[in-house]
């Protein structure tokens, strides 16, 4: 494919092109948040349907990130033997298998399907940021924003009508689960023009790279993991909590896809301010102070003021994700370097987001209070913050392409 810098000035169907995988880009990343924010507002009735325990009803949000932390590594190696767009296209397959999968009405399914959509999700979390590296290079802060918008859009949709789905219209939890098929196939049809492409990206992926040494890399990864774990804790137990706190359960459920609405100008406005920013520090330092006013005020338990903590917290939400995500093209220096950050900042972050979900349903099920839980998220908060004044910072993760060839030319690597 041509660069994407500038759209105005290519012919007729070179602008064709670009706008179909523009509209691909947003299509597939409206899959990967829906089909797991639609799991957090009706996990109660899953849970009461099925029998099962408050910590195995958080292994529903748990597993996916199993997924995330252990197949993101190899994202970028099926993407170096067939390229972005195939591996892309096969990911969004998968997912649609995943989703109807975990709706046939066996609880072994919903687990198993669970995690296959976990698997197709992890894949593009790695890929997308990379083909967007590779096909907009001048554009990364807006194309990010807007990939980052439909990703937290379709979230806070899906969260807001899988009660209505479940209970409103009496379709049940696994037809609001399998509705999310839907949005998978049309990525799908809109994808199918990418694979006629001319251009693949196996050669820009095809050398080895290694960041495991590389102290930002490790704070981009530990920023990634906090952040993912604030959020995946969030849709898992945010309607929970509020509910104990006195809140109806068709409310907090709505209160959950105001959290997510209120993070899609944060998202797009700070994934471009961002991008124009030689660092990110001082956008660091404004997410945690509203994520830190958020979670002070969901443990007041003032459900008054609920909207307005849970808007504090989408705005954070938002924002964190945007300068995730960012920090894998900011922090280096081409396409491939961007897949592998992407790589090991996913599969190590995911695993520490993992843990959360889980381990806040078993602590409120020992102690019957959501109070320890909201402490660690303080904590955790201020973690981010260390962190993210280190991932912020204007510097690599690697030398420049061309300098570590030459180093190697000259026997220095």
């Amino acid at each position: 494919m041509l660069s994407k810098g500038t759209i105005t000035d290519k012919p007729t169907s070179a602008r064709l092109g670009i706008w179909m995988l523009i509209l691909g880009i947003i299509f597939a990343g409206a899959n990967l948040r829906a089909p797991l924010t639609s799991v957090g507002p009706i996990i109660e009735t899953i849970r009461q349907d099925t029998g099962m325990s408050h910590t195995l009803a958080g292994m529903l949000t748990t597993l996916p990130l199993l997924a995330f932390a252990f197949f993101s590594p190899l994202a970028p190696k099926i993407a170096r033997r067939i390229g972005l767009e195939y591996t892309l296209f096969g990911a969004l397959l998968l997912l649609a298998a995943g989703i109807i999968l975990r709706s046939v009405p066996f609880i072994n399914t919903l687990f198993i399907g669970t995690a296959v959509l976990g698997i197709a999700i992890a894949i593009c979390n790695v890929l997308l940021p990379s083909l967007i590296k590779r096909e907009f290079l001048n554009k990364v802060g807006i194309m990010t924003g807007i990939y980052a918008v439909s990703m937290n859009l379709w979230g806070a949709i899906a969260s807001g009508i899988s009660i209505p789905i479940t209970q409103g219209i009496e379709f049940g939890w696994r037809v609001s689960l399998a509705c999310w098929v839907l949005l998978s196939v049309v990525s799908i049809v809109l994808w199918i023009p990418q694979l006629r492409s001319q251009y693949h990206s196996k050669s820009s992926l095809d050398a080895k790279l290694s960041l495991w040494h590389s102290r930002l890399a490790w704070n981009v990864t530990l920023f990634m993991g906090l952040q993912s774990t604030v959020f995946y804790v969030v849709i898992t137990w945010l309607p929970s909590i509020l509910n104990q706190q006195g809140i109806s359960q068709s409310e907090a459920g709505w209160l959950l896809s105001l959290t997510q609405f209120a993070s899609l100008p944060s998202t797009f406005i700070v994934s471009v301010l961002a991008g124009r920013s030689s660092n990110q520090r001082g956008l660091v330092g404004f997410t945690v102070i509203f994520l830190l006013l958020g979670y002070i005020g969901l443990f007041s338990g003032i459900t008054s003021l609920a909207p307005l903590y849970v808007i504090l917290i989408g705005i954070a939400i938002g924002s964190a994700f945007g300068l995730a995500t960012l920090f894998f093209v900011l922090r280096t220096h081409n396409a491939h370097q961007a897949a592998e950050l992407s790589s090991m900042a996913q599969s190590v972050g995911y695993l520490v987001a993992a843990v959360g979900p889980a381990l806040f349903g078993f602590i409120h099920d020992i102690t019957n209070s959501w109070t320890i839980p909201l402490l660690i998220l303080i904590v955790g908060a201020l973690f981010l913050f260390i962190v993210g004044m280190e991932a912020g910072s204007s510097n690599y993760v690697t030398a420049p392409e061309s300098t570590i060839k030459s180093n190697s030319l000259n026997g220095k690597a």
